[in-house]
């Protein structure tokens, strides 16, 4: 069985979309599944989205994304799970892709990623040095990651003292028990904290990073609060 776990914070907006695409791409490739919503202290209706497209709703009140994540993993009954973020849309060649890598001998691995929409300038220039460095490093995002439940419960899960790139060290820690493989195939993903944070918070997120990466990830009220603030709007969507 594959279980789809999806961590989810007021995301009524883009869940169902999310949804409609996991169904849609479950049923084209044909194995057993389920789906988890995992709704981590939301304010809007994320788990109504949730249930009315008949998703299981685990609801915790952590705050802190390698939690969430953890907690959707400990209710899943699958033996493969795939972790998609609640903005993220999948289809049958990624997932199947998935699928084939772990029936080859893989533990785990991610894919390449869009964005969807419009990207500011500044972001693009900022985007394409990062995505190099993770398809030269090998390493997946947390939009869409996948790992089979021996290999997640070798490495412990998602670290739960990290507040952000909990997806990374996920990787890397998979790496050390086997074959990790990243997808040509992308999903995508939104752009929409590209589009709703300005240049200057960017920046200072970065620089913060620079300075000091092990304090910085493991603070949710420093500079990591433009993660955990309340969702901001997408300027390109209408309200």
């Amino acid at each position: 069985m594959i279980s789809f776990i999806i961590p989810a914070y007021n995301e009524e907006r883009l869940l169902g979309s999310t949804l409609r695409a996991v169904y849609a791409t479950a049923a084209t490739v044909g194995e057993p599944y389920e789906v988890i919503v995992v709704d981590d202290a939301s304010s809007d209706r994320t788990s109504a989205v949730a249930i009315s497209h008949g998703a299981h709703v685990v609801r915790v009140s952590n705050r802190q994304i390698a939690t969430t994540r953890n907690a959707g993993a400990h209710q899943a009954r699958g033996d493969v799970f795939i972790f998609v973020d609640a903005d993220t849309l999948v289809d049958d060649i990624v997932v199947s892709a998935a699928i084939m890598a772990l029936q080859g001998g893989a533990i785990g691995g991610g894919a390449a990623f869009r964005y969807d929409g419009r990207i500011p300038l500044y972001a693009r220039a900022l985007a394409a040095p990062i995505i190099w460095f993770l398809r030269l490093a090998r390493l997946g995002t947390g939009c869409f990651l996948f790992c089979t439940r021996a290999s997640f419960e070798a490495v412990g899960g998602f670290d739960e003292t990290l507040y952000g790139a909990e997806d990374l060290a996920f990787c890397r820690s998979l790496k050390r028990q086997g074959r990790f493989v990243v997808l040509s195939h992308p999903v995508t993903t939104s752009g929409r904290k590209l589009r709703a944070h300005s240049f200057l918070e960017t920046v200072r997120l970065l620089g913060a990073f620079a300075l000091n990466s092990k304090r910085v990830l493991r603070e949710r009220d420093g500079p990591l609060a433009i993660w955990y603030e309340r969702r901001r709007d997408d300027p390109d969507t209408p309200a």
